[in-house]
């Protein structure tokens, strides 16, 4: 069955003697990858044969969905199925696609609290790159004469994050509140405040950790899940990235 999904192959551990042979519309393409070797696979399509002859060959696979593509729709002029207008593309390098596949595959290894909203942006950011770059037909960016995020837009933004941050709120949430697309958004986000928009909630739910681990009353399970952490261990690990010391060790010092 052909793949309902885009997916994208990078490779993250190559081998120099290793080879990938993929089939494609009858025809054999070879290929020794090496890491950031990336293939890209239009929606509806997939590879008739694939062979791998290395063991040690580590692949990151990224699938993304119709809809992801739809929330760039105020952006560019796009084709009814933007997925399936995209070409097969083989051993290709592109240091922009390689560089959102390994901040999704650091995501997973070490999640955050705002893990779904890093991800939806990832994957908003990766289509638009794929849009520009390996349409079968060019895609032309819309101009627009909206404004970014101005001082009354940022403001009701940072007062909802600060009313919701325990909660799973996402990019779409934010977007709508300042009434801009999310592709929009997140940039006139991360333009207005240095740094995109779930980097900003992650770091406001551990400010709120920090309030709560003072406060000595709750669990560190109990803060980490009300912080939208997936577990203790998660949260032990990103409080120790941002803090250099872990919970526990935090909580002592206001013994």
């Amino acid at each position: 069955m052909k793949g309902a999904n885009l997916e994208v192959a990078i490779t993250i551990d190559g081998c120099d003697d290793g080879l990938v042979t993929c089939k494609i519309d009858g025809k054999f393409q070879p290929a020794r990858p090496s890491r950031g070797t990336i293939w890209l696979v239009p929606a509806g399509r997939q590879a008739e044969e694939i062979s791998v002859s290395s063991p040690e060959l580590k692949v990151l696979h990224l699938f993304l969905p119709h809809s992801t593509f739809a929330h760039l729709s105020n952006e560019y002029s796009l084709p009814h199925y933007p997925g399936q207008e995209l070409r097969y593309s083989s051993v290709v390098s592109d240091g922009v696609i390689e560089q959102i596949g390994m901040s999704v595959l650091s995501e997973i290894i070490r999640p955050s609290s705002a893990r779904r909203m890093m991800i939806e942006t990832s994957s908003m950011f990766l289509a638009a790159r794929l849009l520009q770059t390996y349409a079968e037909t060019e895609v032309a960016a819309r101009s627009s004469s909206r404004q970014g995020l101005d001082p009354v837009r940022l403001k009701r933004v940072l007062g909802f994050i600060e009313d919701h941050r325990f909660e799973d709120i996402t990019v779409a949430d934010l977007a709508d509140v300042a009434c801009l697309s999310i592709f929009h958004f997140t940039r006139a986000f991360a333009a207005a405040m240095g740094l995109p928009p779930h980097s900003y909630v992650s770091e406001r739910r551990l400010e709120a950790a920090k309030a709560l681990i003072a406060g000595g009353r709750a669990s560190l399970t109990e803060i980490a899940l009300s912080c939208q952490f997936s577990s203790q261990s998660s949260f032990t690990r990103a409080f120790r990235r941002k803090m250099g010391m872990t919970p526990t060790e935090y909580r002592r010092l206001f013994r």
